[in-house]
């Protein structure tokens, strides 16, 4: 048996937009309450030192809470970006196998993503 290659292109195209679509929502969800707190403390901080509420001694202090408040907000970006494409691969990888093992008459185990994507 041979295998319909366009067949296959769309099959795969429909895997990684099956997760796209689901894991994109979720990021953009966490995405837009994560940017708005961020925004809101960069405010009230902006507030408190303009209005001498926040001490010279103490805009560090808020400051460095800002900058850490991103950093977190990056990281966890990072990771949901990681696991994403680790979702795409393994869709990507089950719609190749199982079109193999359709074309050869014999099921084959699909491989696992771990350690197998290579890092950008």
């Amino acid at each position: 048996m041979s295998i319909d290659v366009g067949q296959l292109v769309n099959e795969i195209k429909t895997a990684a937009s099956g997760v796209l679509t689901a894991d994109i929502a979720t990021v953009r969800g966490f995405s837009q309450r994560q940017l708005e707190a961020i925004a809101l403390q960069t405010h009230v901080v902006a507030t408190g030192i303009a209005t001498n509420n926040i001490s010279p001694e103490l805009q560090d202090f808020f400051l460095d809470g800002l900058k850490d408040m991103v950093t977190n907000f990056t990281r966890t970006l990072k990771g949901l970006m990681a696991v994403t494409i680790e979702k795409i691969w393994n869709a990507v990888v089950g719609a190749v196998w199982n079109a193999l093992s359709t074309a050869i008459g014999t099921v084959l185990p699909i491989p696992k993503a771990a350690g197998t994507i290579p890092a950008p």
